[in-house]
């Protein structure tokens, strides 16, 4: 199937055709599934909104309340991964619906949970490295962000591949 085909047949707008053709994207097979790209794309939007709900949490957690930073980034990680399987089971998988609510938002818990334990290495391991040049909360929302980044990965392709493998 050639780029304008999937443009064409899945009323693609030519920027994520695009976006399709990059090398990282065909390393990941999404040239050859073009609607499982534009999941990807849904999944990455949600987990952005929950990049800003667990933001916003982690920094009125720390700041507000004076939490440790431990517990903070698992305070403002749950909020988020509530918001996300929300989202993800209405908009991103839709089709999902059909199954047991409960069932589902074990298996993404489950996820979650490993990707929590990935957030938390990631950021108490380079929170020390930032604030050697920035103050917090910069230091540890700078941390946060790139937790974010290599655990929005992890977690679609396991969920893809457990929680929501029934959806074609």
């Amino acid at each position: 199937m050639n780029q304008q085909t999937i443009a064409t047949e899945y009323q693609m707008p030519q920027f994520l055709s695009w976006l399709l053709r990059l090398p990282l994207v065909n390393r990941l097979g999404f040239d050859r599934r073009p609607k499982e790209f534009v999941r990807f794309l849904k999944f990455a939007t949600v987990g952005a909104l929950g990049m800003v709900i667990d933001l916003t949490t982690l920094t009125i957690a720390v700041e507000v309340f004076h939490l440790p930073l431990e517990l903070a980034v698992g305070v403002g990680f749950a909020v988020a991964v509530l918001s996300n399987f929300i989202w993800n089971r209405f908009w991103t998988f839709p089709e999902s619906r059909s199954r047991p609510i409960a069932g589902q938002l074990i298996q993404f818990v489950a996820v979650n949970i490993v990707g929590l334990g990935i957030n938390e290495i990631v950021v108490l391991g380079l929170h020390p490295i930032f604030s050697l040049v920035l103050p917090d909360p910069p230091a540890y929302l700078a941390a946060k962000i790139i937790a974010i980044g290599i655990v929005l990965f992890w977690n679609y392709f396991v969920n893809r591949i457990w929680t929501y493998r029934d959806i074609k």
